[in-house]
């Protein structure tokens, strides 16, 4: 009972630290520039009104010009309230770390900056954690109990299940949500075949066609290039093969960088070629900046 009754303090402890740095940051700095990034973007039915003159005809509803047999046309207005979808990726690559905090921690801090400047613009904010099955879905909802559930399961979730399917993620996004909805992806984005190529192409294709979808990729320095330190023995956490290898080799080192700059390359040509915002950050980065990058360019 001790060692539960301090777990459930020790998580309480961290849950208040992300709110206290995540929410200043949203109050500080975020709140106007994801203001300008994502309001306004959609237009919603508001009424049906008679037809006046210099009206565009697509508008006209015809129901209810025939039902009245009189002209009407529907009304638009921008939509002043988003749902704001956070798809997290919980693999266990993501427990890997090397620059202070692992990419997990790094993805839950922007999360949760992502989700107070959503709820202080008065959206709903739900959340999508996934691995290669959809481990939980947390239904959109407003307000500050809403928001410190969806970081306690970002802090305190234990995965059933080590792989990466980001498609699959991406489909269930388009099954659940039927309503045009602002979706943050926030994950190290390696999933791809034996060629390099991303897995997730065809569901990324349908969810950008119904959703507002930004792709954030989390990084930690030490995956890029592999360090001269002799023989390493290496296990892949996801799929648990191992090998050893000789790092002291520059023929090893240079192959891995090569192949990780092809992974990268092919991840950015799809996401460029279905136009969808990204930013890269590493886990030894300040991740303001680059979310006001992000923010900037829409």
């Amino acid at each position: 009972m001790q060692s539960s009754s301090r777990n459930a303090t020790d998580l309480l402890k961290k849950v208040r630290k992300i709110e206290i740095k995540t929410k200043a940051l949203s109050h500080q700095i975020f709140a106007g520039e994801y203001h300008s990034a994502f309001k306004g973007r959609g237009m919603a039915f508001s009424e049906v009104r008679e037809y006046q003159w210099g009206d565009d005809v697509r508008n006209m509803d015809w129901n209810v010009t025939a039902r009245l047999r009189s002209p009407y046309v529907k009304v638009f207005e921008e939509e002043r309230e988003l749902t704001v979808v956070l798809l997290v990726d919980v693999s266990r690559s993501g427990l890997f770390g090397t620059a202070g905090q692992t990419k997990r921690e790094t993805i839950a801090e922007i999360a949760a900056v992502l989700s107070f400047s959503a709820i202080l613009n008065n959206d709903k904010v739900g959340a999508l954690f996934f691995s290669d099955r959809i481990e939980k879905f947390i239904a959109p909802k407003k307000g500050r109990s809403h928001l410190l559930r969806i970081i306690r399961e970002m802090l305190e979730l234990q995965p059933q299940s080590d792989g990466t399917d980001i498609g699959g993620a991406l489909r269930f996004l388009t099954n659940a949500i039927k309503k045009k909805c602002t979706a943050f992806l926030l994950s190290d984005m390696i999933n791809a075949d034996t060629s390099g190529n991303p897995r997730y192409e065809d569901a990324l294709k349908v969810a950008v066609g119904r959703h507002d979808l930004s792709v954030i990729r989390v990084h930690d320095p030490r995956e890029r290039e592999i360090p001269s330190i002799g023989l390493v023995h290496i296990k892949d956490s996801e799929s648990a093969e191992d090998a050893w290898i000789n790092t002291d080799s520059r023929r090893v080192r240079e192959a891995y960088s090569a192949w990780f700059e092809r992974l990268d390359q092919k991840q950015t040509a799809v996401l460029n070629r279905y136009q969808v915002d990204s930013v890269d950050i590493a886990t030894d980065e300040d991740y303001v900046k680059a979310l006001m990058s992000l923010f900037n360019r829409r």
